[in-house]
């Protein structure tokens, strides 16, 4: 009799978490589907559009060299009334006109050449431009057994895309294992 209700006792121990769960016809109340292994595996979706995604554009600045050469006008007509003024000095009557202008012409010539000669001034200017900013990522729609889906990936996927497929179908990280 002690055999029979130990065995008995054994039986019930081993049966009682089986008989726990409710049965497949009765409504588990979120249990089966809480506790249950979801099937997860991975495949191939074909890529339907990819859209680059830029960041904002900035401005990109940089300090040019210039070189500034004189302004030889100031020299030339400095040299001109100069030249006029020592060609007025020399000579008497029309030759004093003809002296004031020939000296006027040299001392403009000689202005010129002397103001042109000045070595030229160096400095930088600045300069920018808008350039476009680098890739953010990628706006990727692809297509799983007839379902369109959008993700945002880091990198440009190409005709088609490894997707994990469970609850969702996501993109497959690029180390993920089957």
């Amino acid at each position: 009799m002690k055999r029979c209700a130990i065995s008995l006792a054994v039986a019930a121990c081993v049966a009682a978490p089986a008989l726990a769960d409710p049965p497949p016809w009765a409504p588990a109340h979120g249990r089966r589907a809480k506790h249950a292994e979801h099937e997860v595996y991975y495949d191939y979706a074909r890529v339907v559009e990819v859209v680059p995604v830029r960041a904002a554009p900035r401005q990109q600045c940089y300090e040019v060299p210039v070189q500034e050469r004189p302004n030889t006008t100031a020299g030339t007509v400095l040299g001109a009334v100069i030249g006029g003024a020592l060609g007025n000095t020399v000579g008497k009557g029309d030759g004093r006109k003809a002296a004031t202008v020939a000296g006027a012409v040299v001392g403009g010539v000689v202005g010129h050449e002397i103001a042109a000669n000045q070595a030229p001034r160096e400095g930088y200017r600045r300069e920018c431009r808008e350039v476009a900013g680098a890739p953010a990522g990628y706006e990727v729609t692809y297509e799983y057994e007839g379902a369109r889906f959008r993700r945002r990936l880091d990198y440009d996927p190409g005709t088609r895309v490894r997707v994990r497929v469970g609850d969702d179908v996501v993109p497959a990280g690029r180390d993920d294992d089957d």
